[in-house]
């Protein structure tokens, strides 16, 4: 079929705005004109493609129409940078990246391309970032993904470690007797949001049920390592953040329950290549080099 590039663009702004009205506005058009352009989208392509729900959201008829629009998108503002006469500014890459990598390696991976691409980072636990690429929300993924999401490559990067780590106080006060199940049962845990499984899946390994502690949900990476920090309870934190506080390390204590645990992460990305994506892929890799295990 023939894909009329103002009704993609229509259909995005609405995903990415979340309202008609919000898309319309973006667009500097009525809107009546977005809503037109949307039905007519539906029809040429015979199925319903957006939730009308606030904010709107693609149906899985409407997945594979956005990465449509989002990769033309790329294309076109690629294109309009090295044609003077059109005017365009620095093309966008969206990047979904795990907090931890946000907080630690890939913003200063990034730095160099910074005054050539506009990066939107999508921030999103590592194991989730590839429903990003799938959905058409993201261009490229730094995900614990290994098969790759259909129509995009991936490739290894590496390993971030994480260790269990508490302070010095927190430890006199749980762990006087050793890290142990029946200590771990009851000692204060710290985790990022609902998915995030890095303590749960280490106390079932130490044969503690995971839902036994007292949880503090702290979703910000530098957050949730000042509450680790300042004895709300023992997380997994990541060797990156070079934490030099005493006495921190559980895992070095003698009988320890816990154990580190690499998350090993990939890059993904369209299959489509533009020298803006690929300007953003080099940067990573070379980053990931540098910061993460191999």
């Amino acid at each position: 079929m023939d894909w009329d590039l103002a009704q993609l663009r229509a259909f995005a702004a609405i995903v990415d705005h979340g309202t008609l009205d919000a898309a319309a506005t973006a667009l500097h058009l009525t809107p009546s004109a977005v809503s037109q352009r949307l039905k007519a989208l539906e029809k040429s392509v015979g199925a319903v493609l957006l939730r009308r729900s606030r904010p709107a959201v693609p149906t899985q008829a409407g997945q594979p129409v956005l990465r449509l629009a989002r990769q033309l998108a790329a294309l076109t503002s690629d294109a309009g940078v090295v044609l003077p006469s059109t005017g365009s500014g620095l093309p966008e890459v969206r990047l979904a990246v795990n907090a931890d990598s946000l907080a630690t390696w890939t913003l200063p991976a990034l730095a160099p391309v910074a005054h050539e691409v506009r990066i939107t980072f999508l921030r999103e636990d590592q194991d989730h970032t590839a429903e990003l690429l799938r959905d058409g929300t993201a261009m490229a993924a730094i995900t614990s993904q290994r098969l790759p999401v259909q129509g995009c490559t991936v490739e290894p990067l590496g390993a971030m470690r994480y260790r269990p780590v508490a302070s010095a106080e927190f430890v006199a006060r749980w762990f006087a007797d050793g890290v142990s199940p029946s200590a771990l049962a009851v000692a204060p845990v710290v985790v990022f949001d609902t998915r995030d499984l890095l303590q749960t899946d280490r106390l079932v390994e130490a044969g503690v049920p995971s839902d036994a502690p007292p949880v503090h949900t702290v979703p910000a990476s530098t957050q949730f390592s000042e509450a680790v920090r300042h004895g709300y309870g023992w997380g997994m934190l990541p060797d990156l953040e070079n934490r030099t506080w005493p006495g921190v390390d559980l895992a070095a204590l003698p009988g320890s329950a816990l154990r580190p645990f690499d998350v090993a992460l990939f890059w993904q990305q369209w299959a489509l290549h533009t020298e803006s994506l690929d300007a953003v892929a080099d940067a990573v890799r070379a980053g990931a080099v540098r910061s993460l295990r191999r």
